[in-house]
């Protein structure tokens, strides 16, 4: 037993039976210092006042982690504090109040390795340029790209072709499709470039895995005419294109593709979650600015 376990016991009979002129006894009974009691019984009050401030404390970071569904971080929930609340909590008290009050995040498990299929003779791939440095000095210097699937209340397939900066971790382009043909990657070289504002930088480079979309003759063709450098990661290695592997597993996490019963309603759902990524999604290793906001601070630097 604990000498402040002993204390309220102490506390507790003195009070319910009304025995003050017994605290002596009491104190040499469970073998405390008697001094010490009282020292602990004068902090009562601090006490107090310091566990209703941790109530209140984590009634904040409990309501900022349900919103999300219990799947946001003690470094998330500490950035939407700051940027969203104007509360500023140390990290280390965030992670002490969760597990006070056992408050967990649910832990995302990475998904089975995707199957990369075999190109046929015409398509060629690419040397790994990036070799996992995804992080630049400008914005659209590093560009990776790659396609998932996500599934409708029907169970239809719909895939997701997108384009994310390495740098400032932007979704720069996304096109759904119900049908794996190669307009899915052509629509979004479009989109990136309008995104982009036909401003491609010097050096870009584009990265993605050896997907018979991306070794296709035709797609590097335009790749190369829009001023792109190729480049892919090695055969079955998620690693070389993780940034855009996180994407996707944080998005699928989020969203809930199964309600949604026609393209459209998926369409607006991943339209909203690329706009909350990009404008309200603050990150660690971005100085916890959201993606737009890092885009600006380098910019601007």
């Amino acid at each position: 037993m604990t000498t402040t376990v002993k204390f309220e016991l102490i506390e507790l009979i003195v009070r319910k039976h009304n025995m003050k002129g017994m605290i002596s006894y009491f104190c040499k009974l469970a073998s405390v210092n008697r001094n010490s009691y009282y020292a602990w019984l004068k902090a009562e009050t601090n006490r107090m006042e310091r566990e209703r401030k941790d109530e209140a404390d984590f009634k904040l970071i409990k309501d900022i982690h349900d919103s999300k569904h219990g799947k946001l971080g003690g470094r998330a929930i500490k950035m939407i504090l700051e940027n969203v609340y104007g509360v500023v909590m140390n990290l280390k008290k965030i992670y002490r109040l969760m597990k006070k009050y056992n408050l967990q995040t649910k832990i995302r498990r990475a998904n089975p390795y995707k199957k990369i299929a075999k190109a046929t003779q015409e398509h060629n791939t690419c040397p790994n340029l990036l070799n996992r440095q995804f992080v630049q000095t400008d914005p659209g210097m590093v560009l990776l790209t790659d396609i998932t699937y996500l599934y409708l209340e029907n169970g239809t397939p719909v895939y997701l072709s997108c384009v994310k900066d390495g740098t400032t971790r932007e979704i720069l382009a996304h096109y759904l499709s119900t049908s794996l043909e190669m307009s899915i990657v052509y629509r979004t070289l479009e989109k990136l470039i309008e995104s982009l504002e036909g401003n491609v930088h010097p050096e870009a480079i584009l990265h993605s895995d050896q997907g018979v979309h991306y070794t296709h003759p035709e797609f590097q063709k335009r790749v190369k005419k829009l001023g792109f450098i190729l480049s892919m990661s090695r055969k079955g290695n998620c690693w070389d294109n993780a940034p855009m592997e996180s994407f996707f597993g944080h998005m699928k996490d989020n969203l809930d593709t199964t309600s949604c019963r026609t393209l459209e309603e998926l369409q607006k759902k991943v339209e909203d979650y690329v706009e909350y990524y990009n404008s309200f999604r603050y990150q660690w290793g971005l100085k916890r600015m959201t993606p737009e906001q890092f885009r600006g601070h380098l910019l601007a630097a």
